[in-house]
Order: structure tokens, then C-alpha cells, then sequence
């Protein structure tokens, strides 16, 4: 069966939500987004606007996800290491597989890879200033 590709914002919703049912569910990931996010359904239209932004280049997205990220890691006594960015990709990138091929998809891939990378470095470097208690 040929898929089609990302190419609408309901197709960033589709897979937003369709991943984040995922990340709910995961051992690992579950209880830290479950326990930091209340309302599942502004975080979804939010995060698709970050996609929106970055895969499309329409000005939807306000914030500052490294910021957002290092917070998480402060609420999570610092404990968010590469694991925890390793089982996100994957189920990005299943999710993206299961859904949508193309360019934009291939895209949408890549970009997590780099974001991946760029945040864990960013927590990484954050860790290192906390002072030992």
C-alpha cells in the first residue's frame, strides 16, 4: 500500500496524536509526559505547530523547546539522558513510517534527529552547571 506524505496540517495532527497515543503508553516516556501534561489536547495543537513551522515554514510556532525541555529535566530531578531521546525517536520514526512516506516525511526524520541531538546536548550541558546536592 503507497502513502501518501505530510502535507497538511491534519496530516501533522494525525501524526502527532497517533505518536503521542504512543508515548503515553510507553514504559519509559509515559510517565513523564502523563505527569507534566494536563491537557493532552492544546499540547497536540501546540507541538503541531512546531512541526507546522519547521516543516512547512509557516510562522505557527511560539516558544522555546529547549527551554521547555530543560524545565522537564529540572522536574525530573535531572534525569533525562540519551535513552529517553533514543525511545522518542523510534517512535517518532515508526509512527512517521506507519503513516507517511515522501519527502516531508523523510524530512520530518531528519529534523528529529537533529532536534534529538541539539536537545539532549543542551540538557546534557544544563546537567553539568546543577549543583550536586
Amino acid at each position: 500500500m503507497q502513502l501518501n506524505d505530510l502535507e497538511t496540517r491534519n496530516d501533522i495532527i494525525k501524526l502527532i496524536t497517533i505518536f503521542y497515543s504512543k508515548v503515553k503508553k510507553d514504559s519509559i516516556l509515559g510517565p513523564i509526559f502523563n505527569g507534566i501534561i494536563n491537557d493532552w489536547e492544546n499540547h497536540i495543537i501546540h507541538i503541531a505547530d512546531f512541526w507546522i513551522t519547521n516543516l512547512f515554514g509557516v510562522p505557527a510556532y511560539k516558544g522555546n523547546p529547549i527551554s521547555k525541555h530543560i524545565e522537564v529535566d529540572k522536574k525530573q530531578h535531572h534525569t533525562i539522558n540519551n535513552e529517553h531521546f533514543g525511545i522518542w525517536l523510534r517512535l517518532w520514526i515508526t509512527t512517521i513510517d506507519e503513516l507517511f512516506e515522501g519527502e516531508t516525511a523523510t524530512l520530518a526524520k531528519d529534523r528529529a534527529r537533529r532536534m534529538a541531538t541539539i536537545f539532549f546536548i543542551k540538557i546534557f550541558e544544563n546537567q553539568k552547571n546543577v549543583p550536586k546536592e
